[in-house]
C-alpha cells in the first residue's frame, strides 16, 4: 500500500505555505540563537579561558578533562547496557507470566506491572538507594560500586515492566491461527509460546528495544538529581564545572555527547526496523511462491 493513500497529497498552494512557514521558523530560531549567543559574549561566557579545557587541545587541562569525560561516559553506557540486559530478561518473564499465569498470581504479576509503569524513574531510583542503604543490604559480593547496582536496579524495575508490555502486545499481534495450528499437531502451550511466539516477538521488538536502549542511557542522568552514589557523566560534568568554574560550557558539551549518542542509537534502532521489515517482506514473498 502507498503511503500517499493514508493521506492527501498537499497542493501547490499547500506546499507554498508549508515552505515559507519554515522559512519563518528558520529565521526567528536564527535570531533567537544570535540573540542567546550575543548575550553570552557580553557576559562573558564565550570566553577562551572558559571553553579552552573543553575545545582547545593545546590548553593544559584538555586532556585531563576528557579522561574524566571518558570516564562518565563510561560508566553510563556499563549502567545503561547491564540494566538492558536485565530488563531483557525479567521483562521476558514477567510478560511470559502475565499472559501464561491466571488468577492471584496473574494479579500480582499485572499489580507489579502497573505500580512500577506508574512510578517516575527518579522515585525508582532514590526507592532502590535508600531501602538497600536503610535495610543494610550488602552489594559488595557484586562487582562494581554499590551505587553502580543501586542505578541499575532502579532502572530495571521500571524498563523490565516496560519491555513485558511491548513483548505482549508482539505476541498478541501475531495470528491466531499459529497457535492454533501448533495445538493441531500436538504442541503444548508452553512449546508454542518459546517456539514460536516468541522468536517472532523478539524480532518484531526487536526496534523497540533498542529505542528502549536511548531512554535508558538517558535515565542514568536521572541518578545526578537524586544523589550522589555513582558518578557518570552528568554529574562528573558537574563535579568538572564546579572545578573549572564553567557550568554552562562544560554541560553544553555533555548534552552533546547525550545528543550524538541517542541520535547513534536511534538510527540503529531505525536500521534494524528497516532489515526486520525486509526480511519479513522476503519471507512472505518466499511463503506465496
Amino acid at each position: 500500500m502507498s503511503l500517499t493513500t493514508l493521506y492527501d497529497v498537499p497542493g501547490p498552494r499547500a506546499r507554498r505555505r508549508s515552505l515559507i512557514g519554515t522559512v519563518i521558523a528558520l529565521l526567528v530560531f536564527a535570531a533567537l540563537a544570535v540573540l542567546a549567543l550575543r548575550r553570552l559574549g557580553n557576559q562573558g561566557q564565550l570566553d577562551s579561558e572558559l571553553w579552552g579545557p573543553l575545545v582547545d587541545p593545546r590548553d593544559e587541562r584538555f586532556s585531563r578533562v576528557w579522561e574524566l569525560l571518558l570516564d562518565g561516559l563510561l560508566a553510563t553506557l556499563a549502567s545503561a547496557a547491564v540494566a538492558v540486559a536485565a530488563s531483557l530478561v525479567i521483562g521476558t518473564f514477567l510478560g511470559v507470566a502475565r499472559m501464561r499465569l491466571a488468577g492471584p498470581w496473574r494479579l500480582a504479576v499485572v499489580t507489579w506491572i502497573e505500580l512500577f509503569r506508574g512510578l517516575p524513574v527518579v522515585i525508582t531510583i532514590v526507592f532502590v538507594w535508600r531501602a538497600f542503604v536503610e535495610l543494610g543490604i550488602d552489594l559488595e559480593p557484586l562487582p562494581g560500586a554499590a551505587g553502580f547496582w543501586y542505578l541499575v536496579i532502579g532502572l530495571t524495575l521500571y524498563n523490565s515492566v516496560v519491555i513485558a508490555e511491548v513483548l505482549r502486545a508482539g505476541v498478541a499481534a501475531l495470528p491466531r491461527g499459529q497457535a492454533e495450528a501448533a495445538k493441531a499437531v500436538g504442541m503444548r502451550d508452553g512449546q508454542i509460546m518459546r517456539t514460536i511466539q516468541l522468536p517472532q516477538a523478539f524480532r518484531s521488538m526487536l526496534p523497540a528495544i533498542i529505542s528502549q536502549l536511548v531512554v535508558v542511557v538517558k535515565d542514568t542522568s536521572l541518578v545526578a538529581v537524586a544523589g550522589a552514589f555513582y558518578i557518570e557523566m552528568l554529574r562528573r560534568g558537574n563535579l568538572l564545572s564546579q572545578t573549572l568554574d564553567n557550568p554552562i560550557q562544560t554541560l553544553t558539551v555533555v548534552g552533546a555527547i547525550f545528543i550524538i549518542l541517542n541520535y547513534l542509537l536511534s538510527r540503529l534502532a531505525i536500521s534494524l526496523e528497516r532489515r526486520v521489515g525486509q526480511g519479513g517482506r522476503k519471507s512472505v514473498a518466499v511463503s506465496t511462491m
